[in-house]
């Protein structure tokens, strides 16, 4: 039998999207059909694999460097799926990450990462499908590489993984995917917003996930959600956060009336 943990990190470093899709696919399946076995102490290295892996495009520039996109023109459009599609293939990454890196946590952490894992795979798949609709390809434009970098950062600690992944950095497309939806209404383009609510549906939930792990951690450790949250960001160099802010969005991820009160105080 194969083991979670191994084949999450055999699907991290692969570099074809559409194998890792698949493949993120057929392992949720089948460890929910009981096929694929879980080691939750299991001791992995990826010794001298290349993580993630990712095709040779698109190009990673800064992300000040990345084209403006204009939505009155079919490019303008398209490059501003690609930017969503770049997330969602860096989201898929980032949560077989923290499957296989981070050993010792409860069975469910594992559960709900596959989870967040398939989902993210298949919001790829969604956006791929539409750019390929328009002429385009994953790859054919620029992207920052910003959300990885925040992985690589908080590679030693599962939680300050948890605390400035998926409850900062994928929290803000919690602000940013419904003014994006906007646009898309605006121009009339049906399925390109039926997408984007589904994205921003799922990314609820998965930033739920995040401040669930995190407040476990918080509360095993007998720690200040809040005051740790602050260590964390300064100690690993989190982006300030700045309106405006989806409240409802972030409230339905579980952060608290506290916290939702600290957004953009340093």
């Amino acid at each position: 039998m194969t083991e979670l943990r191994q084949s999450a990190l055999d699907l991290l470093v692969t570099s074809d999207p559409q194998l890792k899709v698949t493949g993120i696919r057929q392992l949720f399946d089948a460890y929910h059909a009981g096929q694929v076995l879980l080691n939750v102490d299991l001791d992995l290295d990826a010794g001298i694999l290349s993580i993630p892996g990712r095709p040779q495009k698109p190009d990673l520039v800064p992300p000040l460097e990345v084209p403006k996109r204009a939505m009155n023109t079919d490019q303008g459009r398209a490059s501003l799926l690609h930017s969503l599609a770049h997330i969602e293939f860096n989201a898929m990454n980032l949560a077989l990450d923290a499957i296989w890196r981070f050993q010792g946590m409860p069975t469910p952490y594992y559960e709900d990462w596959i989870k967040v894992t398939k989902e993210e795979a298949y919001h790829f798949s969604l956006l791929e499908a539409y750019l390929k609709q328009m002429g385009y390809g994953y790859g054919d434009f620029p992207a920052h590489n910003s959300l990885w970098e925040m992985v690589e950062r908080t590679s030693d600690a599962v939680i300050a993984r948890m605390a400035l992944v998926p409850r900062t950095m994928e929290a803000r497309g919690l602000d940013a995917v419904p003014m994006i939806r906007e646009r898309f209404k605006q121009i009339k383009d049906i399925q390109a917003v039926e997408i984007l609510e589904i994205i921003l549906k799922d990314e609820i939930g998965h930033v739920l996930i995040g401040n669930k792990w995190f407040n476990f951690l918080c509360e095993k450790n007998n720690l200040s959600a809040i005051t740790t949250y602050k260590e964390l960001a300064r100690k690993y160099r989190a982006p300030v956060l700045r309106g405006p802010f989806n409240l409802e969005g972030r409230k339905q991820a579980g952060f608290t009336n506290e916290e939702l009160d600290l957004l953009g105080i340093d």
